[in-house]
């Protein structure tokens, strides 16, 4: 039995809980568990931290009582924690969890701590997946904002445990418990849970990613597909038709499908179009109810038609009607950095997808700008993924690459293995970019296949790099 079962938060008071990491998700659980009035103990392996905001976090919570420890875990430290919530990104293999199973601590991620104390009229709404997770959940809760408090939460930046306490309500911009916590959930986080089950659970599609981390793509889509399992008849499964891993998880929750065009006939033979979301001629339906045309859609590409079909879904059991879902989704912009339209000048539209971390996430990029002349900037931190795929498509779709970062080389050479010679390299983002220009493209798309590390210090540092030289000028 998990030692946070019916364990209130004002059973925290006074005991003494571990928190790993002084990351996003660790800053968030040392103020919950202030909150909360519990003993708070933030232990990090890195030094005392030089970035401004990482110094001011510490001593935030150093005023207000936790107590830290940085440059390493120290069993002193640690010993007698009731529990410990961790930065999700710590590998299993770790030797930090080692010394906790060794002092009999139990360990959790933020989404089972969020998932055992959220509010009893909450409700979790939980997106998952290799590539679209934020624009899904940032749509979701836009839709749903329309008519109930559902703020974004998770891998968006902004915890769930923002959203537990009485007292962290108005600093969270709300003043009441929230009718829903949409969270978008990695594999880490899901790794790290063993009783989470979200009143609705939203799987996008499935491509390698974090196999360094999890070792096997199976083991990757265990951890994302474990909550299924413990879901019932009263919860709700959102499942890609056109994704062969995911359309065959298997769960007691009511499954409702989302598919494409192309998977419309599958659909109709698992009888589940009365409640699936699907594209036919054109138009978005929610069972036989009409919802949007693809056409109004303002997200480009079919991933997001995807993204779009899962918010319907969510939104539609949650009691929306189908004119504010379609007004809603005609009013959304897109997330920064996934598939985001900065400007056009000259005839040229820019794209920053700087989101694009892994070749997978690339590839859904390339195939939004059918029928475009489309010039690509990719390269940096090489995740060592194939490019036999994501080559292909290149040679089919696009006019020009330019290449920079660490990957340059090996990117170079498996695009002219595939027959793709109009390749150029940068040493600098902004050079990129001028050479993408040269031959008037329609659209320039920052679309990496790869981290950000190299060159800066995430995806959203390089993506507002983007932004800010194309503005510029």
């Amino acid at each position: 039995m998990s030692v946070l079962k019916n364990l209130r938060i004002e059973d925290l008071k006074n005991k003494k809980i571990l928190v790993l990491g002084l990351s996003t998700t660790g800053f968030a659980a040392a103020k919950f568990l202030l909150r909360a009035g519990a003993d708070c103990f933030l232990s990090d392996s890195k030094d005392f931290p030089k970035d401004p905001d990482d110094i001011k976090k510490a001593e935030f919570l150093k005023e207000n009582g936790a107590k830290l420890e940085f440059k390493g875990h120290t069993e002193d430290f640690i010993k007698n924690a009731e529990f410990c919530i961790l930065s999700p990104s710590i590998p299993p293999e770790s030797e930090v969890l080692r010394l906790l199973d060794k002092l009999d601590i139990p360990y959790f991620s933020d989404l089972e701590i969020a998932y055992n104390f959220k509010p009893k009229t909450s409700k979790i709404v939980t997106i998952t997946g290799t590539n679209g997770k934020t624009t899904t959940t940032m749509l979701t809760s836009y839709i749903l904002g329309a008519k109930f408090t559902a703020p974004a939460t998770g891998n968006v930046g902004v915890s769930p445990l923002d959203y537990l306490c009485p007292e962290s309500f108005g600093a969270s911009g709300i003043q009441t418990a929230p009718d829903f916590l949409v969270i978008e959930a990695s594999s880490y986080q899901l790794h790290y849970t063993n009783a989470f089950s979200p009143d609705m659970a939203v799987f996008c599609n499935l491509t390698p990613d974090h196999i360094n981390w999890h070792k096997t793509i199976e083991n990757y889509f265990l951890d994302k597909a474990k909550m299924y399992q413990r879901m019932d008849e009263n919860q709700h499964a959102i499942l890609n038709l056109n994704d062969n891993m995911v359309k065959n998880i298997k769960t007691d929750a009511t499954i409702h499908f989302f598919a494409l065009e192309d998977k419309y006939d599958e659909l109709l033979k698992t009888g589940q179009k009365a409640i699936s979301a699907y594209i036919k001629d054109g138009k978005i339906f929610y069972g036989d109810e009409e919802i949007i045309s693809k056409d109004e859609v303002p997200i480009v590409g079919s991933h997001n038609l995807q993204n779009v079909m899962c918010a319907i879904i969510s939104a539609k059991i949650s009691g929306l009607d189908n004119k504010l879902i379609k007004e809603r989704i005609i009013s959304f912009k897109a997330p920064n950095h996934r598939c985001e339209l900065i400007t056009t000048k000259n005839g040229i539209s820019y794209y920053n997808d700087s989101k694009a971390t892994n070749p997978e996430a690339s590839i859904v990029a390339i195939g939004a700008f059918e029928g475009k002349k489309v010039a690509l900037i990719a390269g940096g931190r090489d995740k060592n993924t194939s490019l036999a795929e994501f080559s292909k498509l290149i040679k089919e779709k696009i006019d020009k690459v330019i290449l920079i970062g660490e990957a340059a080389e090996r990117f170079n050479i498996a695009l002219k293995e595939a027959g793709f010679n109009n390749i150029v390299f940068a040493d600098t983002l902004e050079c990129a970019i001028q050479k993408a220009e040269e031959g008037n493209p329609d659209v320039v798309l920052f679309s990496p296949a790869c981290a950000s590390f190299d060159m800066f210090k995430n995806y959203e540092v390089r993506g507002d790099a983007f932004r800010s030289y194309v503005l510029s000028r």
